[in-house]
């Protein structure tokens, strides 16, 4: 491993959460306004499991984007890479059904104006891993660009990419054939790809989860992490070792962000650990770690809030010895 730190971009908004469980958008009418966008999620997984993150991004000269850059602050997230301009900043609507699952609604703004020239000279410094979490990011625009920039120059310095394809119907419901399209560079290039079942059988087209990892392995992901639910997480490597690493059982009230922790707590178990990928023990305990800290979670309203601490994570694991 190269670095230290774990180098997130991509959007950062203000998910307005409904909280009137099982009405969904049409219907709700009370929300909680909570810090989010995925790769922000990504990093406060990171800094709450004991790693160190960064975070490239924009937000608007408004209320709500000094609400966003006071979370990454006092998470502990570096953000410098964090910007700001005249566009107001994202937002996102959540619609929760009564067993945590969601819908969304996207207002973009800020997040998709990132360009190159906003991204620090020194971001990829003490880097170990870049993590692309594209539910906006490969959408048409400067961001878009800003994402292939930074894959391209990530490869340069031999750095490890995590990909995770992170579909919105909302956003891609229209031509979900060119969002298929544009994530093939990313699966060309990652080495760590983290997919829901669905989106596993949507972008690969294959019908089992074994054959769905084994095209994305073809294409040169080492290591796949396939979140399955309530039943777990299925891995593959690209050696042929699989296995379900079952889940935790937890009162769940909001999955919201649950994935974006999960891999977030992987990634940050990858670095501390030193693992290479090529180590299947240690992947394995890396997502039985990450798996409880996905689950725990789905216990609380929000994302970023939500997460757990390392130290809930590993009170949970203690108090459930076998």
């Amino acid at each position: 491993m190269q670095g230290h730190h774990i180098a997130c971009i991509g959007e950062l908004l203000i998910d307005f959460v409904c909280t009137d469980i099982g009405l969904g958008l049409k219907h709700g009418a009370r929300f909680l306004k909570k810090a989010g966008g995925a790769p922000a999620n990504v990093a406060a997984a990171i800094t709450r499991s004991g790693g160190r993150a960064r975070l490239a991004s924009k937000v608007g000269h408004d209320p709500f984007g000094e609400f966003l850059l006071h979370t990454l602050e006092a998470e502990g997230i570096e953000c410098a890479g964090v910007t700001r301009c005249a566009t107001p900043t994202t937002l996102a609507f959540v619609g929760l059904q009564d067993d945590g699952e969601r819908d969304f609604t996207f207002c973009r703004g800020a997040d998709g104006e990132l360009c190159w020239q906003d991204i620090p000279a020194d971001f990829l410094e003490d880097v170990g891993i870049v993590h692309f979490g594209a539910a906006t990011g490969l959408l048409d625009g400067e961001l878009y660009v800003t994402y292939q920039r930074l894959l391209h120059e990530a490869k340069r310095r031999g750095l490890l990419i995590a990909f995770d394809p992170n579909y919105r119907d909302g956003l891609w419901g229209q031509d979900p054939q060119e969002f298929i399209a544009r994530c093939t560079p990313w699966f060309l290039q990652a080495d760590i790809v983290k997919v829901s079942e669905e989106e596993l059988s949507f972008i690969t087209g294959a019908k089992t989860s074994t054959e769905g990892c084994r095209r994305l392995h073809d294409a040169g992901v080492s290591l796949v992490a396939v979140t399955c639910g309530r039943r777990g997480t299925w891995v593959s490597h690209r050696d042929g070792m699989q296995e379900l690493i079952p889940s935790v059982p937890v009162d769940a009230i909001d999955s919201t962000g649950a994935g974006d922790a999960f891999i977030g707590a992987l990634l940050a178990q990858i670095v501390q650990s030193g693992c290479t990928l090529d180590d299947w023990q240690e992947c394995l305990e890396a997502v039985r770690w990450a798996n409880i800290c996905g689950a725990l979670t789905c216990t609380k309203f929000g994302a970023i809030d939500a997460i757990p601490l390392a130290q809930a994570v590993d009170d949970w694991l203690e108090k459930h010895k076998r």
